[in-house]
Order: C-alpha cells, then sequence, then structure tokens
C-alpha cells in the first residue's frame, strides 16, 4: 500500500510539474510588457529598468524559468551574490537555512506565488485565500444540489422505467450535459434574475458578501448563491440523474432484491435500504472527481454572476495581464484538482487491493 502511495504521489509531482512548465511558457510568450504596465504607461525609464529587475523580466527565460521554480520549490538554492540572478532579496519571503556555503544556500520556505502586478504590495497567496472560500462554498452548494436532486430523480426514473417520468427526466439529463455551463449561466440571469427578479426576489449578480448602503460592514446574502449554485450544478446533477437510474435498475434485478421482497419486506425498505445503498457506488465516483472539475469549472459561471471566487479572480487577471494571479490560480486549481484524485485513488485501493496492483 505504501508502494502504490508513492507512485501516485510521484505522478501527481510530474503532473504539476508539467502544469507549471505549459501555464509559466504560455503566459511569457504573450505579446505586451508587464512592466510597462504595472506603470499604467508612463514613460519613466529608470522605474521601468527597477521593476524589470524586481520582477528578473530583464532576464532570459531560461533563467526566469528557473527563479519560478525556485520561488514555488519548498527547497530553493539561493545565491549570497547580489549580482547573481538567483540572489534572495530581503524580505521577499521567509525563510530556514538548512546549509550553506559561502557563496550559496540551500533554503527552506513556503511556496511563494510572487506579488499581484496590478494589485500592488498583494501577494498572490493572500488574494487566493481571500477569493477561493467563495468557490468553495458554490461548488460544495453545487454538489448538494445535484446530489439530492438528481438521486431523487434516478431513482424515480428506475422505479417507473418506461413511464413518462422516466423520459422527462432523461430529456432533462441529455439537456443538462450537452448545455454549455456559460449559456445556462446567462439564461438563468436573463430569466430568474431579470425577468421574473419581482417574484423570485433574485438579481442577476450579486456574492456571498455585500456591503450594506449604510457602509456598516459586510453581511451574507445567501439568496445570491441560489443561482449560480443551480447553474453550475446542472451538469453533474444530469450525469447523478443517469448513473443512479442504471445502476438502480441493475441493482433491483440482482437475486438478493428479490429474496428480500420474498420474506415479506417493504419495497420501500428493500428499495432504500438494500438496493440504493448498493446503487450509489458509480455516484460517489462521479462526485469525487465532478468536485474537483467544478472548482475549475467555475469561471465563466462566477463571472457571468460576479460572484467574488477565484474564477472571477482568474478572468479579471487576463484582461489586466496580471500574470503571477493567473499563473497561481492555475496551479492552485491544479493542485487541488491532483490532490483530491490522489485521495480518491487511496480510497479505492484501500477497498479494492486489485487497483493497487495497477
Amino acid at each position: 500500500m505504501i508502494k502504490f502511495i508513492i507512485k501516485k504521489i510521484i505522478y501527481s509531482i510530474l503532473v504539476l510539474w508539467g502544469v507549471l512548465t505549459l501555464v509559466f511558457f504560455l503566459f511569457n510568450v504573450l505579446p505586451g510588457d508587464p512592466a510597462r504596465m504595472m506603470l499604467d504607461q508612463r514613460e519613466d525609464s529608470e522605474q521601468l529598468l527597477v521593476l524589470k529587475h524586481k520582477y528578473g523580466f530583464d532576464k532570459s527565460i531560461s533563467a526566469q524559468y528557473f527563479l519560478y521554480l525556485n520561488d514555488l520549490s519548498p527547497l530553493s538554492f539561493h545565491s549570497k551574490n547580489k549580482d547573481a540572478f538567483h540572489f534572495i532579496e530581503s524580505g521577499k519571503y521567509n525563510y530556514t537555512t538548512i546549509f550553506e556555503t559561502e557563496k550559496s544556500a540551500l533554503v527552506v520556505k513556503y511556496p511563494y506565488l510572487r506579488e499581484s502586478f496590478v494589485k500592488r504590495g498583494k501577494s498572490v497567496t493572500s488574494i487566493i485565500a481571500d477569493t477561493f472560500p467563495n468557490t468553495f462554498v458554490l461548488a460544495v452548494s453545487s454538489i448538494c444540489i445535484a446530489l439530492l436532486i438528481g438521486i431523487l430523480l434516478g431513482v424515480l426514473a428506475a422505479i417507473y422505467k418506461d413511464s413518462w417520468i422516466d423520459k422527462l427526466a432523461l430529456i432533462f439529463s441529455v439537456i443538462g450535459m450537452s448545455v454549455p455551463s456559460f449559456f445556462s449561466a446567462i439564461l438563468f440571469a436573463w430569466f430568474f434574475g431579470f425577468l421574473l427578479t419581482d417574484i423570485t426576489g433574485l438579481s442577476m449578480t450579486g456574492s456571498l458578501y455585500e456591503v450594506d448602503d449604510y457602509g456598516t460592514g459586510e453581511f451574507i446574502k445567501l439568496k445570491n448563491l441560489i443561482l449560480p449554485a443551480i447553474t453550475l450544478g446542472i451538469r453533474p446533477l444530469s450525469v447523478i440523474v443517469q448513473l443512479t437510474r442504471n445502476s438502480l435498475l441493475e441493482v433491483l434485478k440482482m437475486d438478493y432484491m428479490r429474496t428480500a421482497i420474498a420474506k415479506g419486506l417493504s419495497k420501500f425498505v428493500v428499495l432504500f435500504k438494500h438496493g440504493l445503498r448498493n446503487a450509489l457506488n458509480p455516484v460517489v465516483t462521479a462526485v469525487s472527481g465532478w468536485f474537483a472539475s467544478m472548482l475549475a469549472g467555475a469561471v465563466f459561471v462566477e463571472y457571468i454572476f460576479a460572484w467574488n471566487g477565484i474564477g472571477k479572480e482568474i478572468v479579471d487577471a487576463l484582461n489586466n495581464l496580471d500574470l503571477p494571479v493567473v499563473m497561481g490560480a492555475v496551479l492552485f486549481i491544479a493542485t487541488i484538482f491532483v490532490v483530491v484524485n490522489i485521495v480518491v485513488d487511496i480510497i479505492y485501493g484501500i477497498l479494492d487491493p486489485r487497483i493497487r496492483i495497477t
């Protein structure tokens, strides 16, 4: 089991390194001068040189790549020579030296995602810490909605197989999987937040925290969560409907189900205590994968509903060419995706030892 876990961790590190490399070179070939953008287009050659030197824009692409890896790695190699390109700057981040010579040092630290170009003086880590909780709340709410409604519709479709309920559930499932999230978001915002706003009391945009008109501070506005959560949950809901229906139909054909009915147990007990519990295994598998995917898939939904999450932050950073924020947020989401998959694989390995062989 330990060998299985180590192998998964090594694969995950390689995946993250690949994502990091791809993101770095992709955004560093974009047109535009980030240093000039940070000066708000002011022509100040001296300040321009200072910024380029501070952020490493005056170095080769390979040197910039090494510096970025050095910043992200918990173990970093730094020179004590001020003229060296990997000289450690005072106050850049907190670190502990574990080995040093006269010219260099090996230090241990937290991964450093650098600072925002636009929000001067604010670290990317703090920006992610401010916005990710909102995305997490949105993703959890969407999964809960998808589970509750999806399992209910799936059970009804299985019980009333080939009836109008079954056909309606399958049609809804197909449409839900076919319609892109950004289109669903626009449609829901326009219909429920604009046309029917007097009836629903919902608005087209809004985040979890709002500021009152009197300026006394922020307060939680849960009704702003309804539309983005439903919109984001449509696709997993559609998958859960079909998985629950098909799995439950297979379970109902099992011998032990017929035996339970023959013993005189009520259909309700047979269906929910014996049938549904065994039929939910593929649903749990799908949910574990969907949750990680929804963190990345929330980008367009958050932007359309003006939900102040990490997805909206990525879009705003792209519009402003705030590359450290974009790169840091993408790496953060990739890390969560990888960690969730590692945990799921380990759980499967514990439950089914055959998986450890692969």
